[in-house]
C-alpha cells in the first residue's frame, strides 16, 4: 500500500460518479461496485466500475421517486455500503418510506428486492447489509420501530426477524465470532444486542450502549465494544459470552466512524479528529493525539498500519502500536468526503467530493504505486 498520493502522484485512475452518496465502495474480483442517488431525479442506483482502468461496466436504477427529504446534512440517499458473496451484489435503500434489500448479479441483473419494514425517518438511513453463509442480515431501527431479519440471499425471502424497540438507530450489523460462536451483534437502542445469525435466537441483550449510535460493533474475541452516540457519550467493553458484564466504559464519544482492534489494543478516531489508543481487556489509555478535522468514516486496518480519512480530504496513514502516537503520513485529496476506503491487492480506493464553485462532483479514485 503507498503511504504517498495526491491529485499528481500515485493516482491510477479517477473516475466520475455520478449523484451523490456516502456508501464505499465494494471490491468484487475485478469490479468495484458503489451506492449512488441523483437526489434532483430521485434515482437510487448502483454502479459498477473495471477496477483494473475505472471504467464504468453498468449503472442500474434501483428505484424511482419516492426519495425522503428529512434528514440529517450528513445523510444521504445512498448511504449504505453493497456486500457482495462474489456471484450477487446486496444493496439497501430507503424508498417510499420503507427499506428494502435488492440483490443484482454481477452483470447488473436483477434478482430480487425484498421490502423489509416501513421507516419514520428521524436523521437519515444507513445501514449496510451483511452476508453470512446463505444469509443476508440486514437492519431497518427507526422510530416506527424497525427490524434485525435475514434474508436467503438466493431469493430473498426472509427466513427470521427479530422486532427492535421504537427509537431511531444507524448501526450496521456485525457478525463477528466472540467466546466461540458467531453472533450477530448490533448496539444502539438502549442496548447491546446479540443474535443466532441462522436461526435469529436472542442469545442475550444487556442494557447500555446508548440511543444512538452508527458505527459497528468490533471485537477480539472476548470483549464486544460500541461507541455512541446520543444522548449519551461513551465507549463501552461487553463481555461476549452471555454473562452480561460490562468490563470497562468511558466518556469518549466516536458517534460515526466504527473503531478497530488490533494486537489486544482497541482504535478509534472521534468524530472531532481525536485518535485514541486503549488497553483492549482494562480501557486504559495508552495514548490520544489530535489529529484535526470532522471523522465520518470508519477505521481501515493493513497490516500495522491505521487508515483514517476525514471529512476535509485529509487521509492519516496511523502506526497500530501502543509504543507511542506515530503518524506515518498525511495525505490530501478531495474536499467532502465521507465514505470508509477500501483496500485490496495494495491498492487503496477513495471516494471523494470535489468543489468548483457550488458544483459539487463525486470522484472514485485508485491510489497505488505508480512505478509500478
Amino acid at each position: 500500500m503507498p503511504t504517498r498520493w495526491s491529485e499528481t502522484e500515485n493516482v491510477l485512475w479517477k473516475a466520475p460518479v455520478p449523484g451523490r452518496g456516502h456508501a464505499s465502495p465494494t471490491v468484487v474480483g475485478d469490479r468495484l461496485f458503489l451506492a449512488t442517488a441523483d437526489e434532483v431525479a430521485e434515482i437510487q442506483s448502483i454502479l459498477c466500475y473495471d477496477r483494473r482502468d475505472g471504467h464504468r461496466l453498468w449503472k442500474i436504477d434501483v428505484h424511482t421517486g419516492g426519495m425522503e427529504r428529512k434528514g440529517h446534512q450528513k445523510s444521504s440517499q445512498a448511504s449504505a455500503t453493497v456486500a457482495s458473496d462474489g456471484e450477487r451484489v446486496f444493496c439497501n435503500f430507503l424508498h417510499d418510506g420503507a427499506i428494502y434489500t435488492t440483490a443484482l448479479g454481477l452483470d447488473g441483473r436483477r434478482l430480487w428486492q425484498t421490502k423489509i419494514s416501513a421507516f419514520v425517518t428521524h436523521q437519515g438511513f444507513g445501514s449496510s447489509p451483511a452476508v453470512y453463509q446463505s444469509l443476508v442480515l440486514v437492519s431497518t431501527d427507526n422510530k416506527g420501530g424497525g427490524l434485525v431479519a435475514a434474508l436467503d440471499r438466493r431469493d430473498g425471502k426472509i427466513l427470521w426477524q427479530q422486532s427492535r424497540p421504537k427509537q431511531p438507530n444507524y448501526t450496521s450489523p456485525a457478525v463477528l465470532n466472540v467466546a466461540g460462536r458467531d453472533q450477530v451483534l448490533v448496539a444502539g437502542c438502549d442496548h447491546m444486542s446479540s443474535f443466532d445469525p441462522l436461526t435469529g435466537e436472542r442469545l442475550w441483550e444487556i442494557e447500555g450502549s446508548t440511543t444512538e449510535c452508527v458505527g459497528s460493533i468490533v471485537t477480539d474475541g472476548e470483549l464486544v465494544f460500541a461507541s455512541g452516540g446520543y444522548p449519551d457519550k461513551l465507549t463501552l467493553a461487553v463481555r461476549g459470552d452471555g454473562s452480561g458484564e460490562i468490563a470497562w466504559r468511558n466518556s469518549v464519544q466516536t458517534y460515526v466512524p466504527s473503531m478497530l482492534v488490533y494486537d489486544g489494543h482497541l482504535y478509534t478516531v472521534t468524530d472531532g479528529g481525536v485518535a485514541f489508543c486503549w488497553e483492549a481487556a482494562t480501557g486504559k489509555e495508552i495514548w490520544k493525539a489530535r489529529l484535526g478535522g470532522t471523522f465520518n468514516a470508519s477505521l481501515v486496518l493493513v497490516g500495522d498500519r491505521i487508515l483514517a480519512a476525514n471529512q476535509e480530504g485529509d487521509t492519516f496513514i496511523l502506526k497500530a502500536t501502543p509504543a507511542q502516537f506515530e503518524l506515518v503520513a498525511k495525505n490530501h485529496l478531495g474536499e467532502d468526503v465521507y465514505a470508509t476506503p477500501a483496500v485490496c491487492g495494495g491498492k487503496i480506493y477513495l471516494r471523494v467530493a470535489e468543489r468548483a464553485g457550488e458544483k459539487r462532483q463525486e470522484w472514485l479514485y485508485a491510489i497505488g504505486d505508480a512505478s509500478k
